[in-house]
């Protein structure tokens, strides 16, 4: 019980919710079919794609582009095969065509779900895409030039077109391990560092590619056998660059977060000296005050308004065919730890995905997503390799079923606490050296009010709000890794744990409620989870009681995320079984042990059912104040009850719902209740007290 896998992030797509999903999307496809093709807006401009003219084919990509930003609407093109309407576009005579058309494909696959983009690469979208980067990539270096084109337009046309294509790319390699294959064998390596290379005059191309190569050269050793120096030198180059804007920070961060990703091919010589550079860039991203950058590019803009050089800001959605942004913009929510699918917006506003007009915006995006990517680069570096951290992260009664075939559950009280993973003593020492530690902890705080209330008045800027909200998740998921693998005297000791927990209280329970956001519960249950063990392992004190963190529990039962649940019942486990070898706390253990027993019973999640049961365990292992709690909440009775619908649960559901990692932990769990039942019963035929 209690044990706390650490966690890391891989970068989920925009997935749109049943509300703007799959229902209203069959609807269309119905309203569409009833109406006829004639009627149909998707029939009609995929016919209008094999027109002779230009204008006509690039008016029609453009609006499949805006179309497409409509999640409904996709089934219906998917259903005409527009994957493989669009593709050859990608290849057209036209440049204008090229670019519109990559820009639908991008759009496509930035607002579809992982089965799209996966179908898009079954339907070839990869054999035009990797002629096209290609011969964008040569066009870089071309000295020819159209007679009907200045060499300068045919630049920007060649480097406005590799931008769309290297965004979807990136988000076809996100969801599908084939594309990451094609981009191994086809050697689109060169074509993505061709793109970083510019990081001089096209700083959004170089962005761009950046963030695709991080997401190719994640866990993956075909692509590092592939690997030459002129490619570690052009990184390089990049995260030694010194301009200034936030868009260049975003780039070395992102540049960092690729060498961290490449380390294994690095040569042993250099490895002490390239690991100091990422942390030094990780450590600059961060001491960025994000919310007085904000207020003072917000100053920048009003003054560029009063001087006459602005003008209006159109919404984005309403520019036809505006491309929206790669994935990145949704977050990385991880999702729920039973299913795997990533946590979906209830607002699913993909206005989040489209690259802001505003220059200002444009820049505090920029910053405010370097931060957010140099949090989940640590998140990274403090996760264990093991590939089975994937699975169920609470596979905590597995750890105990071994101990428990030779000693009784109950004899083993007290939370189990993860020992600290294998974490290299050089990156220990670098994270210490560049007091990274202490700038996530800052960067766990709210957001600022001020900045929160300038980017609410102002439409343009509201969509920096979420992000804000976002890098402080971000920021307690590092905390709840670094809590894992680092010793606590590396943080500071007693008194800095101490006050790291006062610093949660506030963050939880200073609110006139709790706040019930499901990225938010995520991140702060998972930290919380991760110092409670740590204090309860070293005996210390700490300043949240049981009926604030029932509170927090009770928030957290409502979440439709199994993750969020398991963390607070874990939370409780750790509590509780903390104040069982205390005196005097009964009543607490009544407390604790009533709302266990309502999740384990009420939980539809056996993951959850399974946790509360471990919880329970821990709870009433021993001591007389656990035994006194347990009689009067009736908890014999209560498992007695339970036992026979948990049997019939697992029978139905089992294999279905749970992979066989899972259904070990509740086969475990399982044949511990027995044994725990028995145990009670042993304890019942005592006398009282």
């Amino acid at each position: 019980m209690g044990k706390s896998k650490s966690r890391k992030f891989k970068r989920p797509q925009f997935s749109p919710n049943s509300k703007h999903g799959n229902n209203a999307g069959e609807e269309a496809i119905e309203k569409d079919e009833e109406e006829g093709e004639a009627f149909s807006p998707a029939g009609d401009l995929l016919e209008k794609l094999q027109s002779p003219s230009p204008d006509i084919r690039e008016f029609a990509c453009a609006s499949i582009s805006r179309l497409v930003q409509q999640t409904q609407v996709i089934p219906s093109f998917l259903q005409r095969d527009v994957v493989r309407c669009l593709g050859p576009m990608l290849l057209d005579k036209s440049f204008a065509v090229r670019e519109t058309a990559a820009g639908a494909l991008r759009n496509l696959s930035a607002c579809g779900s992982f089965e799209v983009c996966d179908d898009m690469v079954k339907q070839d979208v990869m054999t035009p895409l990797v002629a096209l980067l290609k011969e964008c990539s040569a066009g870089f270096h071309s000295n020819s030039v159209p007679s009907s084109k200045s060499k300068e337009e045919q630049k920007n046309y060649t480097e406005d077109i590799a931008n769309e294509a290297i965004n979807l790319l990136w988000n076809v390699c996100e969801s599908s391990s084939r594309a990451v294959s094609v981009f191994s064998k086809e050697g689109l390596l060169d074509v993505v560092m061709s793109c970083l290379e510019r990081h001089s005059e096209n700083v959004e191309l170089a962005v761009s590619a950046a963030y695709c190569l991080q997401t190719v050269t994640e866990d993956n050793p075909e692509l590092l056998c592939r690997l030459t120096p002129s490619s570690l030198q052009v990184l390089e180059s990049v995260m030694m660059s010194s301009q200034s804007t936030m868009e260049h920070l975003l780039l070395r961060t992102l540049a960092a977060g690729c060498v961290w990703n490449l380390k294994s091919a690095l040569p042993s010589s250099s490895q002490a000296e390239t690991l100091s550079a990422v942390m030094r860039i990780l450590s600059n991203t961060l001491e960025v005050d994000a919310g007085q950058a904000i207020l003072e590019l917000k100053e920048q803009e009003s003054r560029r308004r009063e001087e006459g050089e602005g003008r209006e800001v159109q919404p984005c959605s309403d520019q036809p065919g505006e491309e929206t942004g790669s994935r990145e913009g949704d977050g990385m929510e991880e999702g729920d730890a039973e299913t795997g699918k990533p946590n979906t917006s209830p607002d699913n506003d993909i206005s989040d995905l489209l690259p802001p007009k505003n220059e200002e915006v444009k820049q505090a995006t920029a910053l405010l997503s370097a931060q957010q990517t140099s949090l989940e680069i640590i998140v990274n570096m403090c996760c264990s390799d093991d590939p089975s951290d994937d699975e169920w992260e609470e596979l905590s009664s597995s750890d105990e079923s071994d101990m428990c075939a030779e000693s009784s559950l109950w004899e083993c009280s007290g939370a189990q606490v993860l020992s600290p993973l294998c974490l290299s003593a050089e990156i220990h020492a670098a994270l210490i050296s560049f007091l990274l530690p202490e700038k996530v902890l800052k960067k766990t705080e709210f957001p600022s009010s001020a900045a929160l209330d300038t980017c609410m008045k102002c439409p343009a800027w509201k969509s920096l709000i979420k992000k804000m909200h976002r890098v402080q998740c971000r920021a307690l998921f590092c905390l709840h890794n670094m809590l894992s693998v680092m010793e606590g005297e590396a943080l500071g000791g007693v008194v800095a744990l101490q006050a790291l927990a006062e610093h949660l209280s506030q963050l939880v329970f200073s609110q006139p409620e709790i706040p019930k956001e499901d990225e938010f519960l995520e991140a702060v249950t998972s930290a919380v989870r991760s110092l409670l063990q740590i204090m309860a392992s070293r005996n210390i004190p700490q300043c949240m009681n049981p009926q604030q963190l029932i509170g927090l529990c009770e928030a957290a039962a409502q979440c439709s995320h199994t993750s969020v649940r398991v963390n607070a019942i874990a939370i409780l486990g750790i509590t509780g079984s903390t104040l069982a070898k205390q005196h005097h706390t009964a009543d607490k253990l009544q407390m604790i042990g009533s709302f266990l027993l309502q999740v384990a019973t009420k939980d539809p999640s056996l993951v959850g059912t399974g946790e509360a049961l471990d919880a329970l365990f821990d709870v009433f292992a021993d001591g007389v104040e656990a035994e006194q709690a347990a009689r009067h909440i009736k908890l014999l009775p209560a498992l007695r009850t339970l036992q026979p619908v948990f049997k019939a649960k697992m029978r139905k559901e089992g294999r279905e719902k749970y992979s066989p990692d899972q259904l070990c932990v509740l086969d475990n769990v399982k044949v511990n209740l027995r044994r725990f039942i028995s145990y009670l019963e042993t304890l019942e035929k005592k006398p009282n007290p």
